[in-house]
């Protein structure tokens, strides 16, 4: 580095998901509106990619395109990932999702250490808008859903003070 240039942040590796909607436009005001997000980046001016974060936590949407093999939700009759959106209070987001126009999935309730509740969005993307009940990941075996502990038990390279 030469002197007078400023001192880069190291690189940090990450995970953002890439929803496929049939309009950039229309995804973005929903985001906004029902998750607070903020537009980061758009690549054009018709919003066929772009980039949001909502409260830190960025991901990317796209129109759909058959020849790049983008499709939606509804296009699949299904849908291949999921999102869960951990905030502060998942009762006041779910509450806004709902109302910026997302379908009711299952109501906010307490399960599995966690307080949660589903939405889908006009998109066809399934979101679980959640928080944990307390201290997450839980410690130890009988810290671990129900379903993970034997698995816990029996895999020589999972952590003794934590589930996975």
């Amino acid at each position: 580095m030469s002197a007078g240039q400023p001192e880069r942040e190291p690189f940090k590796t990450a995970i953002a998901p890439n929803l496929v909607v049939a309009n950039g436009l229309e995804a973005i005001a929903f985001y906004s509106a029902a998750f607070g997000a903020v537009e980061l980046h758009r690549v054009g001016d018709d919003a066929g990619v772009a980039q949001l974060s909502i409260g830190g936590a960025e991901f990317w949407l796209a129109e759909a395109a058959s020849e790049l093999g983008r499709f939606t939700p509804e296009s699949l009759a299904g849908r291949s990932v999921g999102m869960i959106l951990v905030v502060e209070d998942p009762d006041a987001v779910w509450d806004q999702a709902v109302a910026a126009g997302a379908a009711v999935d299952a109501p906010v309730e307490e399960s599995h250490g966690w307080r949660t509740g589903r939405v889908v969005d006009p998109f066809g993307h399934h979101w679980e808008i959640a928080r944990p009940l307390g201290p997450w990941p839980p410690t130890g075996a009988a810290g671990c859903p129900p379903h993970l502990r034997s698995a816990h038990r029996r895999q020589p390279s999972c952590n003794p003070q934590g589930c996975f």
